[in-house]
């Protein structure tokens, strides 16, 4: 695998010197989200030219890191029209800026069907996965066409919030520009916590040949809430996840998730010895 983390988890510092950091911490890609890594420069819908992309595609690249994730996690479920409006226009901007920059994919969360982002009983209804799957349909048109692939990550507390949903938003859009991030932990909640090796089991079964991203972090279950922290930090057994990538995903981005400057050294060496063992 190659091993990444969040550009936004590392030590704040000006863009290059952040990028800079990135590479002599170990790391060989990252997930870069522009509003939390760059304030230096805007990265509005204007702002995101060819000429801004290369720039930050050559930092990147002297400094021997992928971009692999270009993150644009809005709400395509958003049932206010101006606002979804606003939305569509930013995933179309950030997959033009991907079409030069090279990233591996531009990825998204998958939403819910209110204008706060926020999780309700409604989220898990077929008509909730009904919306989310009609609004996504032109992003991944608009994908194709300037060859980007935009990839969505399933969460418990989201539209998309099992494998199975997943897998139906894949056949239904049916592009090969839709791939899938694979976040074990996202597809878990207090609900289903003591089923977690089924869920992911199901999820590399159903969604397997098109994971192109993963990212890992780890949880445990504290006085009745699921709560996510870093590699090593929990209760994850990662052996099924580690040995599907090693055996059917060589060299895929792995970024991690929830670590912080003082320990994503420590959560790094964590993953790099699991991986090697399995």
């Amino acid at each position: 695998m190659q091993l990444g983390i969040r550009i936004h988890d590392t030590a704040k510092l000006p863009f290059e010197e952040r990028i800079v950091q990135v590479h002599q911490l170990g790391f060989t890609c990252g997930h870069l989200a522009l509003s939390k890594v760059i304030d230096e420069f805007p990265i509005t819908d204007e702002a995101l030219t060819p000429g801004l992309a290369m720039y930050i595609k050559n930092v990147f690249a002297k400094n021997q890191v992928d971009i692999a994730v270009l993150g644009c996690y809005l709400n395509l479920a958003n049932p206010n029209k101006k606002q979804q409006a606003e939305t569509v226009r930013r995933y179309m901007a950030h997959i033009r800026f991907a079409s030069w920059l090279g990233c591996g994919v531009v990825g998204t969360e998958t939403g819910a069907p209110n204008e706060t982002y926020a999780y309700t009983p409604e989220c898990h209804t077929e008509e909730a996965l009904h919306t989310f799957t009609k609004n996504l349909r032109p992003i991944v048109k608009y994908a194709q066409k300037m060859g980007v692939v935009v990839a969505i990550e399933p969460v418990y507390r989201h539209i998309v919030w099992n494998p199975a949903c997943a897998r139906k938003v894949l056949d239904e859009i049916d592009s090969p520009n839709l791939q899938i991030i694979f976040d074990p932990v996202n597809l878990l909640d207090v609900e289903n916590y003591g089923d977690r090796q089924a869920v992911i089991q199901e999820a590399i079964e159903l969604l397997g040949p098109d994971i192109a991203v993963v990212h890992l972090k780890d949880c445990a279950v504290r006085e009745g809430r699921l709560l996510s922290m870093g590699c090593g930090l929990g209760e994850m057994d990662y052996v099924p996840v580690l040995k599907f990538m090693k055996e059917h995903k060589p060299f895929i981005h792995a970024v991690l998730e929830e670590t912080k400057p003082e320990n994503n050294q420590r959560v790094k060496h964590f993953m790099s010895r699991k991986y090697a063992e399995v």
